[in-house]
């Protein structure tokens, strides 16, 4: 076992530590989990952890300390809540005094490849499994790294503690997950959820880059064999992981990234995956990876250790952990040039919008800041049609400032490096749901393939009107080129024109949000006209 300490840890402010586990080895965190009975271990070798009561993010538990300078940047409101120093003073002494006379476990990486941009992490925790959580989804220093390590951010995972005076402190709850960017600190009590360190730097990175004039991005990213490189932004269930995993493309990462002078670096050294009803066939890259090292959370298993992934019994959500390394045909040194293609996905349930359209920038700045898909219809009794998401950015829950600072640096690196964009839609045709059919994946595919082999700028264009959307009339292994254009699919054209008018008042009201920006950040007429 390693018996390195880490620098500074008489700085921590922990009193009466009994013992420091640095930044240990898979094998040493794996010995602990089983000797503290943390995890089990499946029959593919993977540590398997029970998060707790929180089995997801808790975002209404979440604040930044309200000081200058961050709070002349930070964007208040229900995703940015504000704290009081003196909140924020009382909540790290509940966090120090959880953390003190414990055996911890320090974990001390990078987050961001790219060494102009990338920031010093250090993870204070008493649970081992939590460890390897951070281990697998960061970047892994080397030895002669540690040597001078000193962290930018700490962040104190106190999860067994819980804030009981919550309701004098004026907090949503007894779980707290803050962040002092100018002390640069982060806490976090009262849940186990490992997602709140991944997102909760990732939140941080949000807030550093753009005030450096570089791009934070909630988006996989991959690189073909000649170095070209495409962004997929998308939320969930619109295929981003499905999409950015290519046998003939090197996945740059998975969910995030930052875009600097030199080009596209993965913030993380792993990748986070959903598991339920997990099935080799369809994502047999996210299946492979759950061996060794992977760490899996919520899932049920029998005694020998065979996961049962179709069992939602503990949490829909329901994921694995694991190093990149455990992709086959990932990004070496998990960074690359600058983008040629970007796309944002979208599943449309609405059955509207085309397979696929070019985008001029400041529609692509509009797209970005809609951050649109249409989730099916839900369980509840009277609920029949889909429901309109927006998330600025295709990330809004981690967006620390006004989305509008995020788009406006992606339409100058567009322009910068002559950036092509595309909206494709991977939900249904044919009609909304209920009626029409989801959009093949082999149709999708092939307008994916037309993006990268650059076949689509060949294309002759047709309007979408309303939207005014560039549509290709036809396109290389799209079998039937109807389906390009959405209207041709439905048997009711009156239904499809009205459908359509009916979102683009969605997509018109939802961005009323921006009114506020005034006539220099006027990207409405980029979106559809009614």
């Amino acid at each position: 076992m390693s018996t390195k300490t880490p620098n500074g840890l008489d700085k921590l402010g922990l009193k009466d530590i009994q013992e420091v586990y640095y930044n240990l080895s898979y094998d040493e965190l794996q010995a602990h989990e089983i000797n503290r009975g943390e995890c089990k271990f499946s029959t593919t070798g993977s540590a398997m952890c029970d998060t707790g009561i929180f089995t997801g993010r808790s975002p209404k538990d979440k604040y930044f300390v309200d000081q200058p300078p961050s709070n002349q940047h930070i964007a208040w409101g229900e995703v940015n809540r504000p704290i009081s120093k003196e909140v924020y003073e009382d909540l790290k002494e509940i966090a120090l005094n959880q953390l003190s006379g414990k055996k911890i476990y320090i974990m001390d990486v990078f987050t961001g490849a790219s060494k102009s941009s990338r920031r010093s992490i250090r993870f204070v925790t008493e649970v081992a499994w939590q460890a390897h959580f951070v281990k697998n989804m960061f970047i892994r220093p080397t030895e002669e790294e540690l040597e001078d390590f000193e962290p930018d951010f700490t962040v104190y995972n106190a999860c067994k503690a819980v804030d009981e005076k919550y309701k004098e402190h004026g907090l949503n709850s007894d779980v707290f997950v803050v962040f002092n960017i100018e002390e640069g600190v982060g806490l976090i009590g009262g849940t186990w959820y490992g997602g709140e360190m991944k997102k909760g730097i990732f939140s941080m990175m949000n807030y550093w880059l753009p005030l450096e004039g570089k791009l934070s991005m909630h988006c996989s990213a991959n690189v073909g064999k000649e170095g070209d490189v495409c962004l997929f932004f998308g939320l969930s269930g619109t295929g981003k992981t499905t999409l950015s995993t290519d046998p003939n493309r090197a996945l740059i990462g998975d969910d995030e990234h930052g875009w600097d002078d030199e080009g596209i670096f993965n913030f993380e050294g792993g990748c986070y995956a959903k598991v339920i009803n997990l099935d080799p066939k369809s994502e047999p890259e996210i299946y492979q990876a759950i061996t060794k090292d992977a760490l899996l959370e919520n899932v049920v298993a029998d005694e020998a250790g065979n996961v049962d992934f179709t069992n939602a019994s503990k949490t829909e959500n329901t994921r694995v952990s694991y190093p990149i390394e455990h992709i086959k045909n990932h990004q070496p040194g998990l960074m690359a040039g600058h983008p040629n293609n970007i796309i944002f996905l979208t599943a449309d349930a609405f059955g509207v919008l085309p397979p696929v359209s070019k985008l001029t920038k400041e529609q692509a700045m509009y797209y970005f800041l809609s951050g649109y898909t249409a989730k099916v219809a839900g369980t509840e009794r009277g609920i029949d049609e889909p429901v309109a998401t927006f998330s600025a950015c295709f990330g809004e829950a981690f967006l620390p400032l006004h989305p509008t600072v995020y788009a406006e640096l992606l339409g100058k690196k567009i322009d910068e490096h002559n950036v092509n964009v595309y909206l494709v839609n991977t939900g249904w045709t044919g009609g909304p749901y209920g009626v029409g059919k989801r959009m093949s994946i082999k149709d999708t595919r092939a307008c994916i393939d037309g993006i990268l082999n650059g076949s689509i700028n060949d294309a002759e264009f047709e309007m979408l009107p309303i939207f005014n959307l560039r549509i290709p009339k036809s396109l290389e292994g799209v079998k039937d080129n109807t389906v390009l254009n959405p209207r041709n699919t439905w048997k009711d054209k009156e239904a499809y024109d009205e459908t359509l008018k009916k979102l683009a008042k969605m997509f018109i009201d939802n961005f009323h949000r921006y009114d506020d920006k005034g006539s220099e950040f006027d990207y409405a007429s980029a979106g559809p006209q009614l």
